[in-house]
């Protein structure tokens, strides 16, 4: 089974009870518990991990390496549009990684349309709810099988 790390930025522990027009119903341990059981079916052990804090974040993704995740799923809220912190710590590792996001960012305000994160990703989904997960969980083992990993 392939390890991956799924990330989560600031706020998406508010999930189901912030802006539920936008982001939806679910909370981040609903998305937690489908997309880890879809992982599980396909072969995939998905650790999720979330964090208001940047500095945690960066570290998560130092350690994926040494840690032996294969691939990294990322949802950095808004730090998206802000961390260049985050964009230099992914583009360190040398693994597949998708960004995730439950809105179309593009159907949005004007400042969320530039993701620093999309010029170091493999792919991104976006704009499905708590299914980007699912979708991203789909991307990733696509991404490792034609890798190899």
């Amino acid at each position: 089974m392939k390890k991956i790390l799924v990330i989560n930025g600031p706020n998406l522990n508010l999930l189901g009870k912030r802006e539920i027009e936008i982001y939806g119903k679910d909370s981040l341990k609903n998305i937690e518990l489908k997309t880890k059981k879809f992982a599980k079916n396909n072969d995939i052990d998905a650790e999720f991990k979330q964090s208001n804090e940047e500095s945690e974040i960066i570290n998560w993704i130092h350690d994926c390496v040494k840690n032996d995740y294969k691939g990294l799923l990322i949802n950095a809220g808004a730090y998206t549009h802000t961390s260049i912190a985050i964009f230099d710590a992914l583009k360190a590792i040398k693994i597949p990684i998708v960004e995730i996001h439950l809105s179309n960012i593009h159907k949005r305000e004007e400042f969320r349309k530039k993701s620093f994160i999309s010029q170091v990703a493999d792919g991104v989904i976006f704009g499905f709810g708590s299914y980007s997960y699912i979708l991203a969980i789909m991307a990733i083992k696509n991404l490792l099988t034609n890798k190899n990993v």
